[in-house]
């Protein structure tokens, strides 16, 4: 089910996304009470679902799909009202990333069930989204890591049963790694292209300065047609630019955020076995307990201790089974980002080299457009 999400500035600096279902993308659900709907959020609406998807469905073992995170310093220059590219990149970025953050909420079978998300989708006014400041910026970052640091502490002392997720932790976190390493590549190659991209622009306004100076004329028309042509050439870096940002960086930041929940669903599964574990070790002391009193002779004790004991083995039953289920969950959900993830970055991967080619092809035409005379 696309969901478009658009940006929009209120007087007050306040950015707003609008959430918009059109006729050409009705669904079937029945959950929905209308065909179509348009709906304006703050990015601390979005947040707020994210919270609530965590809580509800994240212990469960479910994937929960992050948010990106909270720019201080792009929101500041976007409230003070200060209009330059990278305030209008910011906006654009923030909007993109969010439009697929919603959608893979959206796309998931369990989560589009759930009524928070439909009410985010449907319902015109939310009640203020408090609480998630430690979803922003450093402080999603720093639950991550503390998420992950739990996960190796537990990892250490968990005697797995099953290879399986050991080694599909360990490809997870291996995958992160390449990941970040990646990022930070791309970050450098897109400030590359920009720095590239102005001194294009100096230098088809030199080689345009050079050709007005110039008296002999197929000497000075060829240096204009030079300049005519890298100022296209500036253009064409500009567009590379934002479409090594918008196509792959940020489809980067994406991945490395989804690893982020991958990880946290092994943390969700490791906690379910140190709570089965937990139960296993009080039953054992409340059954020291029953023998003790047993020796003891103290018959007034030991109606209680037994009560206890069977209420114990309950607990031990109960989150025994708890963890087969949240296991069986982490399973499935690992094997379905696993496609998602194969599925999204070949088309993403084939779309901007698509772009390259195109740009490739540009610069040929741009060139060969030229016409210079071999003899001037």
């Amino acid at each position: 089910m696309p969901l478009p999400c658009y940006s929009q500035n209120i007087e007050t600096k306040l950015v707003l996304y609008i959430v918009s279902r059109e006729n050409g993308y009705n669904t079937t659900l029945p959950m929905f009470r209308t065909k179509t709907f348009t709906v304006r959020r703050r990015f601390s609406d979005f947040l707020g679902l994210y919270e609530k998807l965590s809580e509800k469905h994240g212990p469960n073992g479910f994937i929960v799909p992050p948010p990106p995170e909270k720019s201080i310093l792009g929101m500041t220059k976007v409230k003070v009202g200060k209009e330059d590219s990278s305030s209008t990149d910011f906006v654009e970025r923030r909007r993109g990333a969010l439009e697929r953050y919603l959608q893979r909420v959206v796309n998931h079978p369990s989560l589009i069930q759930d009524p928070d998300v439909r009410e985010f989708l449907e319902r015109e006014e939310l009640p203020r989204a408090v609480n998630t400041q430690a979803l922003s910026g450093a402080g999603f970052l720093k639950m991550i890591n503390k998420a992950t640091d739990a996960v190796s502490k537990m990892t250490i002392k968990m005697n797995e049963s099953d290879v399986w997720f050991e080694e599909k932790l360990q490809e997870v976190e291996a995958a992160d790694q390449l990941f970040r390493k990646l990022h930070t590549l791309v970050e450098s190659l897109v400030v590359h292209r920009k720095e590239l991209s102005l001194n294009t622009a100096s230098f088809a306004k030199s080689a345009a300065m050079l050709g007005s100076a110039e008296d002999n004329t197929a000497l000075s028309r060829a240096l204009s047609q030079l300049a005519e042509v890298e100022d296209k050439m500036e253009q064409l870096h500009q567009e590379q630019a934002a479409n090594d940002t918008f196509s792959f960086a940020e489809l980067i930041a994406d991945f490395i955020r989804l690893l982020g929940a991958v990880r946290g669903s092994f943390d969700h599964r490791m906690k379910a076995w140190q709570r089965w574990q937990d139960a296993q070790s009080m039953l054992q002391k409340k059954r020291e307990t029953e023998a003790k009193l047993l020796w003891a002779n103290k018959p007034d004790k030991l109606q209680l201790a037994k009560e206890e004991i069977v209420e114990w083995e309950a607990k031990v039953t109960q989150y025994e089974r708890d963890f087969e289920r949240v296991s069986a969950t982490v399973r499935k959900e690992v094997i379905r980002f696993e496609k998602e993830r194969t599925k999204n970055f070949k088309r993403q991967i084939i779309k901007y080299m698509e772009s390259l080619l195109q740009s490739q092809q540009q610069v040929k035409c741009f060139y060969s457009s030229l016409g210079m005379k071999k003899t001037m």
